[in-house]
């Protein structure tokens, strides 16, 4: 089991996201209890390319503070929305053996999305913990919504589990 923090950059978390605070705090629990359980917790940051201002060196790339990696922890950068985009990362996995990945981070409706539908393709077992995606408002759906209809209708029973972070080192 490994725990997957996708995408939580500076550019990107604040205020604007769905429920920011609480997802913020639930995230910071999430790694906490991987952290205490023994769960090797991996950070992704997604990578638009040079000259976009959310690129390696920028500002806006880098993780943010609230969740940062610890020194020993790996980082690896992917250019398309799912975490699987990243073959280092797919070899890491595949030569731990590693059959189940906990997903958290940013965007619900992009790169969350993605990486749960590619993980599930792949044949890990997905766990999703409530409250630690999130996303903001679009043209089509508010940030409420497209989290709902995500967390509660798109992914369970389909491609991961949505249990509590409680559950999540239980199951």
């Amino acid at each position: 089991m490994v725990l997957l923090v996708i995408d939580v950059q500076k550019g990107i978390t604040d205020d604007r996201l769905y429920d920011f605070k609480d997802f913020v705090s639930n995230l910071k629990e999430l790694i906490a209890q991987a952290r205490k359980h023994g769960v090797e917790v991996i950070y992704i940051q997604h990578d638009d390319g040079p000259g976009t201002g959310f690129s390696l060196g920028d500002r806006d790339f880098e993780i943010y503070d609230e969740i940062a990696p610890l020194p020993d922890e790996k980082i690896y950068y992917k250019t398309v929305n799912s975490s699987f985009g990243n073959k280092d990362l797919c070899r890491y996995l595949e030569d731990k053996k590693e059959d189940t990945v906990i997903v958290s981070g940013l965007m619900t409706n992009f790169c969350i999305d993605a990486t749960v539908k590619s993980a599930f393709d792949r044949g890990y077992k997905v766990i999703i913990p409530k409250a630690c995606n999130s996303t903001s408002n679009n043209d089509y759906m508010d940030a409420e919504t497209t989290y709902k209809y995500y967390n509660e209708m798109m992914w369970p029973q389909r491609f991961a589990e949505c249990i509590c972070i409680e559950d999540v080192f239980n199951s």
